[in-house]
């Protein structure tokens, strides 16, 4: 059901960016639904399922999105928790975000080291991350979830932003916003309840560890901008 294209057949506006509508297409027939967008809104849209949420007392509710509008978890329970007549007991999402950044940490002359990770269960090291929140930018986001699962204050660099887009299961599809972070020590303490364990690595071998793409493109792009640390 998520990711399902439908066309919705708006019934109302409930306020600023939501609208009542009814979702149709070859599995359902105006099944009721919710309409989330930053456009003004009329009549007929074709859409995207972008989450499910189920609602105390009420069953599923469907949350539509006209296509080429991306809406993440927190966004949608902001929109949502503005209807006092619901009570959200759980979502299901389509997007979802998470930040973090590749860590530096300046050893020696023109020697950096990289802090990699390793969650519990994983086969892979890669860089620190986690979930937006709500009320959080990207950078926040990142600050915190660095904070959180190694203990480290770090200095997010200027200009350095990369995107990761990838699908790894079903229909769901992530996005991972990684920023350059300097790191002014390399002691670690990491969140055991997350994380199974961490090393430092040298720069110039690093992606003899870390082998996806995704992670490549971010290591280059951090080897041309080492100018901009302090």
């Amino acid at each position: 059901m998520i990711g399902g294209r439908v066309r919705v057949s708006i019934y109302g506006q409930i306020r600023e960016n939501l609208y009542s509508g009814y979702a149709t297409n070859d599995q359902l027939n105006n099944e009721s639904c919710y309409l989330i967008s930053k456009r003004e809104q009329h009549n007929l849209v074709r859409g995207v399922i972008i989450a499910v949420v189920n609602l105390k007392n009420m069953g599923e509710k469907l949350i539509v999105a006209p296509e080429h509008e991306y809406f993440y978890e927190p966004e949608i329970m902001e929109i949502l928790s503005k209807l006092k007549s619901i009570e959200i007991e759980s979502i299901s999402c389509l997007y979802e975000k998470s930040c973090g950044a590749i860590i530096l940490y300046k050893e020696r002359e023109n020697r950096y080291k990289v802090l990699l990770v390793r969650n519990n269960n994983g086969k892979n090291y890669s860089f620190p991350k986690g979930h937006i929140e709500k009320g959080e930018n990207e950078k926040e986001t990142a600050i915190r979830e660095i904070k959180e699962e190694t203990g480290l204050d770090v200095r997010i660099v200027d200009n350095f932003r990369e995107v990761s887009d990838y699908t790894p299961y079903g229909k769901i599809k992530k996005r991972v916003v990684f920023f350059m972070a300097q790191a002014f020590t390399d002691k670690v303490d990491i969140q055991r309840e997350e994380l199974d364990s961490f090393k430092w690595v040298d720069l110039n071998v690093v992606d003899r560890i870390c082998t996806y793409d995704n992670d490549l493109r971010v290591i280059n792009h951090a080897r041309k901008n080492l100018h901009k640390l302090k």
